[in-house]
C-alpha cells in the first residue's frame, strides 16, 4: 500500500492506493485561512499537522488492515508558502501563503534585478516565497533575525514525518531562489535576500526517497518505521503525476480554488515576459509551464456567498445548453492576477450590468470570465513556445459540464473528462511514494486515466465567444490603476 498526503489551502487529504494503483480509501482534515489584513493570507503550521492527523485517523478507521501495509509515502502541497523556523525548528510566525499579496513592492524590487528572471525563468510574483522573506526582514526584523530555515508547507509536514529538512525541485522552483534550468539553489539569489544555502532544505527529485518515517509515528499508526517518504511535488506537479501529464504536449486545465493551465515539457523553455510559470516537474529531467489565475472556483464561491445559493444551484440555473455571452463581462481578479498581468492590485469587475441582469446572468458572466482567463493563459503559453491541441479537466469545477463547454469554446480546443476516479494531487503523491519505495519507472507509473467524455468547442457560438473575449481583453486596460 502507498499513502499520498496532499496539503491544500482548505484541508489535508490522505489517499491510500494498492500496488496496482487502485484507490483503497481516503480521509480528510479541514483547514481555515486567516486574513488579518487586506491582501494577507496565513495559516498556522501546527494546524497542518492536526489536519494531517485527522485525515490519517479517518483513513485508518475505515481501512486499518490496509493502512498497516503502507510501504511508501508521497507528499503534495500548496506552493510558495513561507514557513519560518528557528535553529530548534520552532515556528517563528504563521506561514504566509501562496495567495498573500502583501509583498508586492518587495517582489517588484527583486524582479528588477535581472538575475532573478535569468536564473529562475520566471517573474518574481508577490505570491512567491523570496519576496515574503524580504517583507519579513523589512517589517518584522526580530523574526527575520531568528530565521534558521525556510520550508515550504509540504516540507514542514516532511519534517514532522521524518525529522529531515528536504525539499524537491517542483515546489522549490516556486520560491524565486532556484536555478530552474540547473535544478539547484542559486547562491546569488539567496544572497540578494540576505539568506544562503544553510537556510534552505537539501534537494532531491520528486521520485527519490527524502527521509523515512519516524519510529514514534510508525508506532502510533501501526506501520513499519523508516518507510520511505518521497520527495513529492508541489500541488500542480503532483496533480500532473496523478493525471499522467508528464510527457511532451500533455496538458490539463485545473478548476480549483485557483485555476491552472498546465503543460509538460521535455526541455526548459523559460519566457518570463509572458507571465507563464516555468518550473521543474516532479520527474527528473522534465519541466512544465503553466498559466495561473488566482480565483477560479473562488469566483463562483464568492458569488455563492453573495447570493446565498450554492455553486451547484447557481450553475444549475443555466441549464444544460451553452448560451451565447449576454453582454455582462466579469474579470475574475478578486485577489489580483498572475497570468498574464502580474497585477496584485487589480480587483474583480462586473461590466455591462442592466436592470434586466439577474442572478443567472451574473453566474454566466462568472463562468465565462474564468474561461476567458484560461484563454489568456493559453495565449501566454503560445508566446512561451507551447501550443496545445487538447486538455484534460480536473478540479472541483470540472463537475460542471456547462463550465467545461464554456472553457472548450473559449480555448477553441477539446476538453477531455477522465473516467470517474480520484486522479488529483493526493493520487499523484501516492504514485511518487510508490516510485520512491519500489524504484519503478516513473513513466510506467504515471499514466493517464481513460477518458470518459470529450467536450468539443461549440462551433455555433465560436464567433460570439471570440467577440466576448475581445470585450474581456479590453476591460483590464480600462480599469487598471483605478483600484
Amino acid at each position: 500500500m502507498y499513502l499520498g498526503l496532499d496539503l491544500g489551502t482548505s484541508g489535508v487529504k490522505a489517499l491510500l492506493i494498492d500496488g496496482d494503483q487502485r484507490v483503497v480509501g481516503s480521509g480528510h482534515g479541514s483547514l481555515e485561512v486567516s486574513r488579518p489584513h487586506p491582501g494577507w493570507s496565513e495559516q498556522e503550521p501546527a494546524d497542518w499537522i492536526k489536519a494531517c492527523e485527522a485525515a490519517i485517523g479517518e483513513l485508518r478507521a475505515k481501512h486499518a488492515k490496509e493502512f498497516a501495509a503502507v510501504a511508501g509515502i508521497g507528499l503534495s502541497g500548496q506552493m510558495h508558502g513561507a514557513t519560518l523556523l528557528d535553529d530548534a525548528d520552532n515556528v517563528l510566525r504563521p506561514c504566509i501563503l501562496w495567495n498573500d499579496t502583501r509583498s508586492h513592492a518587495e517582489a517588484a524590487a527583486l524582479d528588477a534585478d535581472p538575475r532573478f528572471r535569468k536564473l529562475t525563468g520566471n517573474i518574481v510574483f508577490p505570491g512567491f516565497t523570496a519576496p515574503k522573506l524580504v517583507w519579513v526582514k523589512n517589517n518584522e526584523p526580530a523574526v527575520f533575525a531568528k530565521v534558521a530555515r525556510v520550508l515550504l508547507p509540504k516540507d514542514y509536514l516532511r519534517l514532522w514525518l521524518t525529522g529531515e529538512h528536504i525539499s524537491e525541485m517542483s515546489d522549490s522552483a516556486g520560491t524565486s531562489w532556484l536555478d530552474v534550468g540547473a535544478r539547484r539553489w542559486a547562491p546569488d539569489l539567496l544572497a540578494a535576500t540576505d539568506l544562503d544555502e544553510k537556510h534552505m532544505p537539501s534537494l532531491v527529485e520528486g521520485t527519490e526517497k527524502a527521509g523515512g518515517l519516524r519510529p514514534e509515528l510508525a508506532a502510533r499508526w501501526g506501520v513499519r518505521a523508516g518507510i520511505p517518504v518521497a520527495g513529492g511535488a508541489g500541488d500542480n506537479a503532483a496533480s500532473a503525476c496523478g493525471m499522467g501529464t508528464v510527457g511532451e504536449g500533455h496538458a490539463f486545465v485545473s478548476l480549483g480554488t485557483s485555476g491552472v493551465l498546465f503543460a509538460a515539457n521535455r526541455a526548459y523553455l523559460p519566457n518570463p515576459a509572458s507571465a507563464v510559470h516555468t518550473f521543474c516537474h516532479a520527474l527528473p529531467k522534465t519541466w512544465h509551464q503553466m498559466g495561473v489565475i488566482l480565483s477560479a472556483t473562488d469566483s463562483l464561491n464568492w458569488l455563492s456567498g453573495i447570493t446565498g445559493k450554492d455553486a451547484a444551484a447557481l450553475t444549475g440555473e443555466l441549464g444544460n445548453s451553452l448560451k451565447a455571452p449576454a453582454g455582462v463581462t466579469f474579470l475574475p481578479y478578486l485577489s489580483g492576477e498572475r497570468t498574464p498581468h502580474n497585477d496584485s492590485a487589480i480587483r474583480g469587475v462586473f461590466a455591462g450590468l442592466a436592470h434586466e441582469t439577474d442572478r443567472a446572468a451574473l453566474t454566466q458572466a462568472v463562468l465565462e470570465g474564468v474561461a476567458f482567463a484560461f484563454r489568456d493563459s493559453l495565449e501566454a503559453l503560445k508566446t512561451a513556445g507551447t501550443t496545445l491541441s487538447r486538455v484534460t479537466a480536473i478540479g472541483g469545477g470540472s463537475r460542471s459540464r456547462y463550465w467545461l463547454e464554456a472553457i472548450a469554446t473559449a480555448l477553441g480546443i477539446p476538453v477531455d473528462v477522465p473516467e470517474d476516479g480520484d486522479f488529483g494531487a493526493a493520487f499523484g503523491a501516492a504514485r511518487l511514494g510508490l516510485i520512491a519505495a519500489t524504484g519503478a519507472d516513473p513513466l510506467a507509473v504515471c499514466i493517464a486515466p481513460a477518458t470518459e467524455a470529450t467536450i468539443e468547442p461549440n462551433a455555433a457560438l465560436a464567433d460570439a465567444y471570440f467577440a466576448a473575449y475581445a470585450h474581456y481583453r479590453a476591460l483590464y486596460p480600462a480599469v487598471r490603476g483605478t483600484m
